[in-house]
């Protein structure tokens, strides 16, 4: 408004009651912060102390928590009360109204929900099939660029948009829209490195170019069952800040093997605030090793917290709540592990350190054999990518090739899942997916139905059970919303099939809330059709357990049902909610988080001045600057020079002006490749070995100085790169070539100086096996890697390319090893001497400088210096 500041809303949280839920992810100086944010804009709210029980949550509208792990999480999701983020409080305090909910959802399995996307210039399904999967994924969609947008999806960094986030230099990423689509598939969210525009490496590395692998968090303390000792910090009499077991009431049971660590334990516990006690039935918590015996039977059935001796250290040693059910070896394992994986031998590739540790014992606990080596015999690969020789001798084999959520679901839903699943073939490009291990949770449905479902229980059982609910002090039945109804037959289930059969994204973990445009109580999603009926879609009138005879019930059945009748039933049941869904998904501003009322109808659009309000901050076409743009229309000038940069040092270490440099330099003409068959022109700071530099030689670039890049930019203009020639003579006397030479020589070659010739090479290289790999490829040749594995065999039938000398020169019958003099690497001469004199050749093993000489200089070179023996090895330990 001109002149005038807008008028505040007096009672933003009027009718909201608020509870605060501080922890360790929440410091008090925040919980009070926010506190009194809420109470100046009208609002009542109080702070509860995590992990105490929460209060009846019949009190209260919100959670404000920056994580779920905090107990009562569940109850409160079952009660339709949402969960929000911190930042809701504040969002809604700088927009003047409350924001939705389902941006500022904790849930992890919300994988998009910090996510504000805009599109430029993409088609309209494509456009449309990416705001679709954002708002089913907790997501928001923005149709201008504003202060709160995260990703801008766009095919080239071109755009109006995409130069309005570079000349402001906006915390916004640009991505291509190939991160959307694999994020979707996977049902996980990716790193967007790979995608980040405008040089992005999916689309400009090589697909065998090796791939970065990113620390992963979710795992750490959850990597196995049976943790052999418990790691403390400080001593048990020096911990005094330990508050996890709060208010908590802990049983051990029997089943655990642990005595002398028993005691220690439950010193911990007392001094956390916790009681140990012997009896099931008045226990919060209850630690167990397997999932067998009456007492795991009727603690799951109360609704206790049920984990194993893993979930109990994490809990002592990190001093934060975290339910059972968020990591899968948490959980008490299964003494016959998941059916039908008991004949499966499984390998591993690609996954490293605790990744592997974790997926190693998951594998054991599924009941399947875990293998180091990969033979024939093996019936799965997992693997991280499709880069490696396990995975070229896996689909030689026609051995299934999966990744690890192929397994991690097997686990938690307990039952075999398909392999032909796009999901669990799908492997990015440029992406480890190490970096997701670990993020799914237990299917809480999917165990009780296999371990402690109600019709396998006894009548006393189910009697105590009730009684049960009249004592429990856990206040989580105090009131009539505040609980769950437990289900009687194996026939009720949760609602989360129903969401995966109206939303278009395959198989992913759909969390609490998102359902016919409402908040509804879900745990994870799941495609098994034994599961039978699904719960009411109703607001839970009832507490937590049911007495019998209940009319809605569905009557226990002693017998198992069919698979067909139960299937019927449940598309019956759930066909109501989904023509519901789709006739939701029509309405203007799409499905939200908890519906609307009539009330707001006005005022989502119209301030209480009369005047149209944006639901986001002012977007940056308010000051005219994106009108100019498309006014003035200003493209960037046709490329030039396509320009390979290796070793330039003014880009070490700085990303963003690396960026910025790039994007200057598009500007003036001058496009960066990474790829050097595309590059007119090499720059570098003087003569390298290195890959780069090597792979460049052999497409004879003009070569000039680094000096060139940053002249170019210093005055912003496209300068005459042949005023920038490099000059190294005392690398090229080192080196034994002469640059110019090479170059002439590699017009000559056109890229077949190594052409015919198999060139092998040991795993552990310094510089990397795919670098020399891409070296000889570039020149022609073929190159594999050697592990002395037994069966390999060279053919030793003469071709016509073998016939007197090669295109490059050399002996046809020489088969070189490249390899180093490391003792490990020694050990693998004999055998490719074997190798090769069986295919009646002449083996040769030679130091990497042999093969970047010949790179460099662009001619053979046989020099017997650069072959290796044994006594250069003893030579280099002395």
């Amino acid at each position: 408004m001109d002149g005038e500041q807008a008028p505040r809303e007096p009672a933003l949280f009027l009718q909201c009651r608020l509870c605060i839920i501080r922890s360790q992810a929440l410091d008090a100086d925040t919980a009070d912060q926010l506190l009194a944010a809420i109470e100046e804009n009208g609002g009542d709210a109080f702070i509860h102390q995590s992990p105490a029980p929460l209060p009846p949550v019949n009190g209260f509208t919100h959670v404000v928590s920056p994580t779920i792990e905090f107990p009562g999480h569940d109850t409160v999701c079952d009660a339709l009360i949402p969960v929000v983020k911190p930042q809701w409080i504040y969002a809604s305090i700088a927009k003047y109204k409350l924001a939705n909910p389902r941006q500022y959802n904790p849930d992890p399995r919300l994988f998009l929900n910090d996510v504000v996307v805009t599109c430029s210039d993409l088609p309209d399904g494509d456009k449309d099939a990416i705001i679709g999967g954002v708002l089913a994924m907790g997501g928001l969609y923005s149709s201008r660029l504003t202060l709160n947008t995260t990703h801008l999806v766009a095919l080239t960094a071109e755009s109006d948009k995409c130069r309005v986030v570079e000349s402001k230099r906006l915390n916004t990423k640009i991505v291509l829209p190939h991160w959307f689509d694999d994020c979707l598939k996977l049902g996980k969210r990716i790193d967007e490195r790979p995608y980040l525009l405008p040089d992005p490496e999916i689309l400009y590395m090589r697909a065998d170019a090796p791939v970065r692998t990113t620390e992963n968090k979710d795992i750490i303390g959850a990597s196995t069952p049976e943790p052999k000792s418990l790691q403390l910090e400080t001593p048990i009499e020096a911990r005094d800040d330990l508050i996890v077991f709060q208010g908590k009431k802990v049983m051990m049971s029997d089943d655990l093997g642990v005595d002398r660590l028993l005691s220690s334990m439950e010193q911990l516990i007392i001094k956390g605030g916790g009681q140990v006690v012997h009896d099931v039935r008045k226990t919060d918590i209850y630690i167990c090793r397997y999932r067998e015996g009456q007492d795991y039977i009727l603690a799951s059935r109360l609704g206790k917290d049920v984990g194993n001796l893993s979930w109990l250290f994490h809990l002592i040693t990190r001093n934060v709540w975290t339910s059972p059910l968020r990591r899968l070896l948490h959980y008490p394992l299964s003494r016959s592990g998941i059916p039908g994986f008991q004949k499966f031998k499984i390998s591993l590739s690609n996954y490293a350190g605790e990744a592997r540790i974790y997926l190693e014992n998951l594998i054991a606990a599924s009941g399947a054999e875990c293998t180091k080596t990969l033979k024939q015999d093996n019936t799965h690969l997992i693997t991280a990518h499709g880069n490696s020789e396990k995975c070229t001798a896996a689909k030689e084999w026609s051995l299934n090739i999966v990744n690890h959520l192929w397994l991690e679901e097997s686990y938690a839903k307990w039952q075999l899942q398909t392999v032909s699943d796009p999901r669990y073939t799908h492997f990015p490009h440029r992406t480890n997916l190490g970096e997701i291990v670990g993020q799914t949770k237990i299917d809480k449905f999917a165990i009780e139905e296999h371990f402690f479902p109600e019709e396998d229980g006894s009548s006393s059982a189910i009697t105590a059970s009730t009684a049960m609910q009249q004592k429990d002090t856990n206040k989580l039945n105090a009131t009539a919303t505040s609980s769950k109804p437990i289900r009687k037959t194996k026939a009720k289930n949760n609602n989360n099939t129903k969401q995966n059969s109206t939303l278009q994204v395959p198989n992913t973990a759909t969390p609490q809330g998102q359902k016919n445009g409402k908040s509804v109580a879900t745990s994870t999603t799941t495609t098994t059709p034994a599961r039978g009926k699904e719960r009411s879609l109703q607001t839970p009138l009832v507490s937590k357990f049911l007495s019998e005879g209940k009319e809605n019930d569905t009557p226990s059945t002693t017998g198992s049902r069919k698979s067909k009748d139960i299937a019927a039933a449940r598309l019956h049941e759930i066909a109501p909610d989904i023509a519901l869904y789709e006739k939701e998904k029509k309405r203007v501003g799409g499905v939200i988080y908890g519906g609307r009322r009539k009330s707001d109808q006005n005022d989502e659009t119209v301030s209480g001045s009369g005047r149209k309000r944006s639901m986001e901050p002012e977007d940056f076409s308010d000051d005219g600057e994106v009108s100019e743009m498309k006014k003035q229309k200003k493209s960037k000038p046709p490329v030039k020079i396509h320009l390979l940069i290796t070793g330039y040092t003014r880009w070490v270490g700085n990303a963003s002006q690396e960026d910025t440099d790039k994007s200057h330099l598009r500007s003036l003409g001058i496009q960066v490749v990474q790829d050097a068959s595309k590059c007119t022109h090499l720059a570098a700071r003087s003569i390298l070995r290195t890959h780069k530099f090597a792979n460049a030689l052999a497409y004879s670039p003009k070569i000039i100085t680094t000096e060139f890049i940053t002249d170019c930019i210093l005055k912003d203009r496209l300068l005459n790169p042949d005023e920038y020639p490099l000059r190294d003579p005392e690398s090229e006397s080192k080196y034994r070539f002469s640059l110019e030479d090479s170059r002439k020589r590699a017009l000559k070659n056109k890229n077949k100086l190594l052409d015919g010739k198999m060139i092998y090479c040991v795993e552990n290289i310094r510089g990397g096996f795919d670098a020399f790999k891409s070296i000889v490829e570039t020149n022609g040749g073929q190159c594999a890697l050697y592990r002395g594995r037994s069966g390999m065999a060279i053919s030793g039938r003469r071709t016509a390319a073998d016939e007197g000398q090669h295109a490059g020169g050399g002996d046809a019958e020489e088969v070189f090893l490249i390899s180093g003099l490391e003792k490990s690497h020694m050990k693998l001469w004999p055998k490719f001497r074997t190798m090769v004199q069986d295919a009646r050749k002449v083996p040769r093993i030679v130091g990497a400088d042999w093969l970047l000489e010949i790179a460099m200089s662009q001619e053979w070179r046989s020099d017997d210096n650069f072959e290796l023996c044994e006594a250069d090895v003893q030579m280099a330990d002395e």
